[in-house]
């Protein structure tokens, strides 16, 4: 996707041929950044204060770590220890362990000195391979949103999304967002609400902004405004992305996401998934009693940060002091309010079933 008419992905290998650099997302919307990362540990810590953070990018990043890793020592002690520091750095979003498991398998066969060029090459297929994946992800979901379309001719259709699965959350254009971009560029009239997503505001900072530079109508709104909205008719229809999903169609995503989903059962309002094979968690069928969920600090709840209207960028207490925040960082939608999801591969029901039926090697 392009900034001010530059096309960039969220993390390439950096023009010095090792090092790896990455957009810092906690620096937007207000500040357009990127950072170098040298090391495994700076991986980690990129991905544990997410300076990057969505399920693939994620998975990307901790690829191009293990590289770092193994630019100071080839030895399988260093990749085990490697692979285990990034694994621990957050737990819910599966893409992590595939991508660094799919450069274990990558690298591992080799010999200590053709490691390095082993593993960087399989982690630009990781990240090449997320791009076409999310492109055909924004093919598939474009039939829908063009569906809806041609049931309401000359009318703009409302699509309403949670957190961010757009560009930034993968290497390029994105799970929920793709189709939304396809959609807009083919000359559909579409219109996006962009929910804030509390509490690190991933919508009205990551979403809004990439919507934003790319044309899209959209408008923010509280997280807890979607629910009215469906009762009046102003959303034709759901697309989230998700960080983990079951076999059985279980799907978790960016707390908040459940009662959204809850609101669009209750209105009739289609509520559809986008998600990469990656996501998929085919060793899981009970989403709710084993997905783990990771909880994140107190202060992300208590304390906001935001732009003055001098152009200051200051962080403030927002809570009452001395009271006790609790920040769980997901949540897990039943497969039963899912209407659909979307893959690379086509449109499944959210059952076991539906997925299959596009991944049959699974049976």
């Amino acid at each position: 996707m392009k900034i001010d008419g530059v096309h960039y992905r969220t993390i390439w290998v950096a023009d010095d041929g090792w090092s790896i650099e990455v957009i810092d997302q906690t620096k937007l919307p207000h500040a357009f950044q990127t950072v170098r990362l040298r090391s495994a540990d700076d991986a980690a810590r990129a991905i544990k204060d997410m300076v990057v953070r969505g399920a693939p990018l994620i998975g990307a990043t901790a690829a191009y770590g293990l590289c770092l890793a193994l630019r100071d020592d080839a030895s399988d002690a260093t990749l085990n220890e490697a692979y285990q520091m990034l694994a621990a750095t957050r737990p819910t979003a599966v893409n992590l362990k595939w991508a660094l498991d799919e450069m274990v398998k990558a690298v591992k066969p080799h010999g200590h000195s053709v490691r390095v060029d082993a593993a960087y090459a399989a982690a630009s297929k990781i990240c090449d391979d997320d791009v076409e994946i999310c492109r055909r992800i924004g093919e598939n979901g474009l039939k829908i949103i063009r569906g809806h379309a041609e049931v309401k001719p000359g009318k703009t259709v409302n699509i309403l999304t949670h957190c961010n699965a757009g560009w930034l959350a993968c290497v390029d254009w994105g799970t929920a967002l793709a189709p939304i971009y396809m959609a807009h560029d083919a000359g559909i009239p579409v219109h996006v609400w962009v929910d804030e997503t509390r509490p690190r505001n991933q919508g009205a900072s990551l979403t809004a902004f990439e919507l934003g530079r790319h044309g899209v109508p959209h408008t923010i709104i509280p997280d807890n405004a979607g629910g009215h909205l469906m009762q009046h008719g102003q959303v034709d229809l759901c697309i989230v992305g998700t960080d983990r999903t079951t076999a059985t169609g279980d799907v978790a995503n960016k707390i908040g996401t459940y009662l959204k989903a809850l609101a669009a059962f209750d209105n009739d309002v289609p509520f559809y998934v986008a998600l990469p094979h990656t996501t998929i968690d085919w060793t899981l069928d009970d989403g709710v009693a084993e997905i783990p969920i990771e909880q994140r600090s107190a202060r992300e709840v208590t304390h906001i940060t935001g732009r003055t209207d001098a152009g200051e960028i200051v962080t403030v207490e927002i809570s009452a002091p001395g009271s006790a925040a609790a920040n769980y960082g997901f949540d897990v939608t039943p497969a039963r309010l899912v209407t659909g999801l979307i893959t690379e591969r086509g449109v499944a029901a959210a059952t076991r079933e539906g997925l299959l039926s596009l991944y049959p090697e699974r049976r």
